[in-house]
């Protein structure tokens, strides 16, 4: 019988987790010709969603859940699942349930003709404002146009993973992590499924906007040096305006004996030219700072405790 392992990462989600319990406990009793594993990460939570999780493993055996020393972040909290997955096939689902679990078989169906990634794009995202969704727009469009891999637009984490995708995910070990790149710079045989995104369940979304505007630099970042290039393009070409510029003010001078401009002109390209510089110095800092980050090669997070269904024991590290 093969196995498809459910990860969930899951930060203050206590208002969703019975829901959520619920429909996957159905999604696995309308399939058994599979063993299902769920992967709980809890992700550092300040509520009871440790407690929660705790007590549907302590009754239910296809229950399995790791707590981390703190909370280190959704990206980080997928690793850590990736890394204790013990499926034929993994899917990555939040436990909002924004993302249907009753998606799932369509999932396993392409994955048992072949397929390797199967994730599922959105057609709508009920609950967003106009303005996340227009960023979000803009971003995956800069995105695509400035690197080499080919990223899915409006498409998140909810996917299923053979375990080969899986084993190369974990290769990877950078500790700034925008996940949904790598699962397209992986490679293997992709199918794109469809639906409609649902609000959350309950609760409210752990994401502001300037959480997600850090999360879209470190997506450009991580996947392209066109900024270092642009900045480098642009500073040649302001170059030569001034240049050119220069050139027709000595030549006004001394031809036709016009002033030079005085204080005011100065001043707007000392301050023009100053803001160009500290655009280019802090571009190139964000990409020393990654550096910076992983050269020190620190581990990526650390459990406080793991609970695994098969051996039903708890260990610490």
């Amino acid at each position: 019988m093969k196995k498809i392992s459910i990860l969930i990462p899951a930060y203050n989600e206590e208002e969703v987790l019975e829901p959520l319990y619920i429909r996957l406990g159905k999604l696995a009793n309308d399939n058994k010709k599979y063993d299902f594993e769920f992967l709980f990460i809890n992700d550092g939570s300040r509520d009871k969603t440790l407690e929660i999780i705790k007590d549907y493993a302590n009754s239910d055996n296809r229950v399995s859940y790791i707590n981390l020393s703190r909370n280190f972040g959704k990206e980080i909290a997928m690793i850590a699942g990736l890394d204790h997955v013990t499926g034929d096939a993994t899917v990555i689902i939040d436990a909002d349930l924004q993302d249907p679990p009753e998606l799932i078989p369509e999932m396993i169906k392409y994955w048992e003709k072949g397929y390797d990634d199967i994730y599922a794009k959105r057609n709508s995202r009920n609950g967003e404002t106009w303005f996340k969704k227009t960023s979000s727009k803009w971003f995956y469009q800069i995105l695509q146009k400035t690197t080499s891999i080919p990223i899915q637009i409006d498409t998140g984490d909810f996917r299923l993973l053979d375990r080969r995708c899986v084993e190369a995910l974990k290769q990877i070990r950078e500790s700034q992590r925008y996940t949904k790149g790598m699962f397209s710079w992986i490679g293997y045989k992709k199918k794109e499924i469809t639906y409609d995104r649902d609000p959350r369940a309950a609760g409210g979304t752990k994401w502001n906007y300037f959480k997600l505007f850090n999360f879209a630099i470190d997506g450009i970042t991580s996947f392209t040096t066109a900024p270092l290039r642009i900045s480098s393009f642009l500073g040649f070409i302001i170059s030569l305006i001034a240049f050119v510029f220069i050139i027709i003010i000595v030549t006004k001078t001394l031809l036709f004996g016009d002033p030079v401009t005085g204080y005011p002109s100065l001043m707007a390209v000392v301050l023009f030219l100053g803001g160009i510089q500290l655009i280019s110095l802090g571009i190139i800092g964000e990409y020393i700072g990654r550096i910076f980050n992983e050269v020190k090669q620190r581990p990526l997070y650390f459990i406080e405790e793991y609970h695994h269904s098969e051996d039903n024991k708890k260990t610490r590290r």
